[in-house]
């Protein structure tokens, strides 16, 4: 069925149209995630036949009793760290870093890991759970984080710095930007209450 409306250029088909080239974990994702099914399936069904199926069963009860205890746990310390750092907040001191506070995020996903069904997932939750690999992780995750933030801060570096204003006096103010198109004023209204 055809409206009889033109196609754009820019979504017609052939060689000026290009699909933005897909990255290469995200090309191997669901070809990992497929390939370690199978290795867990496999695992399951290797230790069903040396130690029983009751075995098995028991250990993926376990595992997922463990992961929500250790999610709970984690959960409850997070939970304890936000409350001390808004009353710090509220009563005017600075809030302090807390060293016990750290490595919440990792202990969930751990958690998780163990909850879900399969030996490799548990082995990675319980080293997850270990506090020097905790603390690798994460500087490891840190790190791809800070460089990747430098890497998008080069493209968009020069559109932050045109949002500040440079005064005489050495001040700057930071500000927002707001674009007003006047031929599109009738279609918003207005913000106020």
């Amino acid at each position: 069925m055809t409206t009889g409306a033109p196609i754009p250029p820019s979504s017609a088909p052939g060689p000026t149209s290009r699909r933005p080239r897909r990255s290469r974990l995200l090309r191997f994702l669901p070809l990992g995630v497929a390939a370690w099914l199978v290795l867990e399936v496999w695992l399951l069904t290797v230790v069903a036949g040396a130690a029983g199926g009751f075995a098995v069963l028991l250990l993926l009860i376990g595992g997922f009793v463990l992961g929500s205890v250790v999610i709970k746990r984690a959960g409850r310390r997070a939970f304890r760290a936000l409350s001390e750092t808004l009353q710090q907040q509220q009563s005017g001191a600075l809030p302090q870093g807390r060293a016990n506070s750290e490595g919440n995020g990792l202990m969930m996903l751990g958690g998780l890991l163990l909850m879900l069904p399969g030996l490799v997932s548990d082995v990675l939750g319980l080293l997850l759970l270990v506090p020097p690999v905790q603390k690798a992780v994460g500087r490891y995750a840190e790190r791809t984080f800070e460089r990747k933030v430098r890497e998008a801060s080069g493209a968009f570096g020069s559109a932050f710095q045109q949002a500040r204003i440079h005064r005489p006096d050495g001040k700057v103010v930071q500000g927002e930007v707001i674009r007003e198109d006047r031929g599109n004023e009738g279609s918003h209204p207005p913000l106020t209450g």
